[in-house]
């Protein structure tokens, strides 16, 4: 079984400067794994990527991971005001 949370971190942790600000919090099980991740202000940019395609690509894992166990997950990508 994959643990969600910690794939999340490890796909979010290396593109932050400040990964002591980023909170990862489950919000629903089921019937959709649901998933919000806050971010410094300054590292929204970095997470999200130009066009959103980091966060897609993070998404695209994630979609997959759960596939796999017969599930779907939803990621919200949150910054926190400084």
């Amino acid at each position: 079984m994959i643990n969600f949370e910690e794939l999340i971190k490890s796909l979010i942790l290396p593109l932050v400067s400040y990964p002591e600000d980023v909170e990862i919090e489950k919000i629903a099980d089921e019937p959709i794994m649901e998933y919000k991740v806050k971010v410094n202000a300054k590292d929204f940019g970095r997470v999200i990527g130009k066009g959103g395609h980091i966060a897609q690509a993070i998404r695209t894992i994630l979609f997959a991971g759960a596939s796999k166990e017969g599930k779907k997950i939803h990621l919200d990508i949150e910054s926190k005001s400084l």
